[in-house]
């Protein structure tokens, strides 16, 4: 089966609004989380070095989204990190809560479910990588 190419402009402002979006949820999370007490700002504080790695992680894929709608060449490598990291990242997320709901009735629901929800993003990154790597993309995102 051929991998599918997909426009510039199109990765651009997936990766742009997507990774904006992230952002703007996990800052509102922080901020609410912030503000309901001092249980609350507790666990904040336990969790602030995963907090901030994950925040930087968004900002990368931001960057790289951005990068790419103004054609500029370090945005392939940023994006194309950005990309690896997410699929890692979603694939220990999926496997982490396999582990957690196979006990439950529901086994085939979550099985389904996680690989919908991972199987998607996977197959975004995968396309992105692809794309990214072409000798079109290499051509237009180095100026020539």
């Amino acid at each position: 089966m051929p991998a599918v190419s997909l426009p510039l402009p199109v990765i651009g402002w997936i990766y742009a609004l997507l990774c904006g979006a992230a952002l703007l949820l996990g800052a509102w999370m922080v901020i609410s989380l912030h503000l309901q007490g001092e249980e609350a700002r507790r666990h904040l504080a336990r969790s602030v070095f995963e907090d901030l790695l994950l925040f930087g992680i968004w900002i990368l894929g931001l960057a790289g989204g951005i990068g790419i709608l103004l054609l500029k060449p370090w945005s392939r490598p940023v994006l194309e990190l950005f990309c690896w990291v997410l699929g890692a990242m979603t694939l220990l997320s999926a496997y982490t809560r396999l582990r957690q709901g196979l006990g439950g009735e529901n086994r085939s629901t979550l099985v389904l479910s996680l690989a919908l929800f991972a199987g998607s993003i996977l197959a975004l990154c995968g396309a992105t990588i692809f794309t990214l790597r072409s000798p079109e993309t290499v051509r237009a995102l180095s100026g020539l």
